[in-house]
């Protein structure tokens, strides 16, 4: 099967591919921020939250619901600073993505990934990677919410957590963009063979 990489390039894309993985799956799982409420094991991300509250009319109190779910619309998540997260971490990660599917396509497909390419496809996940980054500095801006002060003991306010924990999405979400950042956009630089010249 012919390839369009070098062996730095078949290193590059499954290091992309990688990346790329560990940044969505940070970026989906409601894991971002832990705390408790009622009792109760509370976690957000930016646009999933689990456990909630809700009013039980048969008790006249309020109770704990225990599922994971997505907000019931854009405008539910509990602060602009986490809708620009959304959408400035989900670009992100779309374009690690891309650029990831796109360097494994060029292990078996031969001319898809010359070096122009291959550098145009770093910049790319650098700028994925930034997106990414901006928006994990952009989250903590969204902890002086009334959900989440309800969560971390009403103490929680910008850059300060309170009660509550970062979890380990977080931490995998930036994980993933600062290596699409340092290690795939050099690694990106050296992908592509020289493209053939031909006489006609």
């Amino acid at each position: 099967m012919a390839s369009s990489l070098t062996c730095t390039g078949v290193i590059w894309a499954l290091l992309s591919f990688l990346c790329a993985a560990t940044s969505c799956v940070g970026f989906f799982m409601p894991y971002w921020l832990w705390g408790s409420q009622l009792g109760k094991p509370v976690s957000f991300g930016t646009f999933r939250r689990c456990s909630y509250p809700v009013h039980d009319e048969s008790r006249q109190m309020m109770v704990m619901v225990e599922e994971c779910g997505r907000y019931a619309s854009f405008q539910g998540i509990p602060s602009a600073e986490w809708r620009i997260c959304t959408i400035v971490t989900g670009l992100g990660c779309g374009l690690l993505l891309l650029v990831a599917l796109t360097a494994l396509m060029g292990c078996c497909v031969s001319e898809l990934i010359s070096r122009t390419v291959g550098r145009v496809a770093g910049g790319i996940q650098f700028l994925g990677g930034l997106l990414i980054g901006a928006g994990c500095a952009l989250y903590p801006l969204g902890w002086d919410s009334e959900e989440v002060r309800q969560t971390c003991g009403y103490i929680s306010g910008q850059f300060d957590l309170g009660k509550c924990e970062i979890g380990w999405a977080y931490y995998c979400t930036g994980a993933g963009a600062t290596a699409a950042m340092l290690l795939c956009t050099w690694l990106a630089c050296f992908s592509g063979k020289k493209q053939k010249h031909y006489p006609y």
